[in-house]
């Protein structure tokens, strides 16, 4: 078993690392109030990269289990497993972050709109998609299964996406596209949306590299048995 790790990782690591300490100088002291959200414009510097990257996460997984459903090769499936471990971290983060921004500016944790409704639907299609392979009686049976799972979830993706623009929420509407943030917010997003998406990308590839060692230690046992 060789040791897959390149430079390329530890530089991935070091700008990572780099970025992330640039966005929470950002977050916590570069960024000033905002005039309508205040100082809980900090906390969208968390709640935004972390629901980018559940969206992307399980476009990947989705992508993956058509891949391995038509290929039939492993490779898409430990794809499509890591991104969806890695991806229901970031899906909790941002309703957990949600959460947190919603009782200090409205008042109240939660509210049923369809934005946040969505997204707690697509945090139980990650968990369903793991279970699935979890209780499944035979690995490839689960794999299977699990994949049929994120092809039919991924609908909940462009749902979540279009929910601002097709009802009236709660949630607020994408103001950075519009163009209803000062640059000052738009550079500590930007800055923040970098770290958490190389930050996936790195957590992505280990999982992958953890999965497929695993792979080679268990088919090693079974040819000295």
């Amino acid at each position: 078993m060789k040791n897959k790790n390149t430079p390329w990782t530890g530089v991935a690591i070091l700008i990572a690392f780099v970025l992330m300490a640039v966005a929470l100088y950002g977050a916590l002291v570069f960024s000033p109030e905002e005039k309508q959200l205040g100082n809980t414009i900090r906390i969208l510097y968390v709640h935004v990269p972390s629901a980018w990257i559940a969206l992307v996460a399980f476009g990947i997984v989705s992508l993956c289990s058509v891949l391995f459903l038509w290929k039939r090769n492993l490779k898409w499936d430990t794809l499509a497993r890591s991104s969806a471990e890695v991806g229901l971290v970031f899906t909790s983060l941002a309703l957990i972050s949600g959460s947190i921004w919603a009782r200090s500016f409205w008042g109240w944790w939660w509210t049923w709109d369809p934005r946040l409704t969505s997204t707690l639907i697509l945090w139980l299609i990650y968990l369903a998609y793991l279970m699935v392979r979890s209780y499944a009686t035979e690995e490839s049976r689960g794999a299977r299964y699990a994949a049929v799972v994120a092809i039919i979830g991924f609908v909940d993706v462009p749902i979540i996406y279009l929910t601002t623009r097709l009802w009236n929420l709660a949630h607020p509407p994408p103001t950075v596209a519009r163009g209803a943030l000062d640059p000052i917010f738009v550079w500590v997003l930007m800055v923040s949306l970098a770290a958490f998406t190389l930050l996936y990308i790195i957590l992505l590839t280990r999982t992958v590299e953890q999965k497929n060692l695993r792979r080679e230690i268990d088919q090693l046992r079974q040819s000295l048995k």
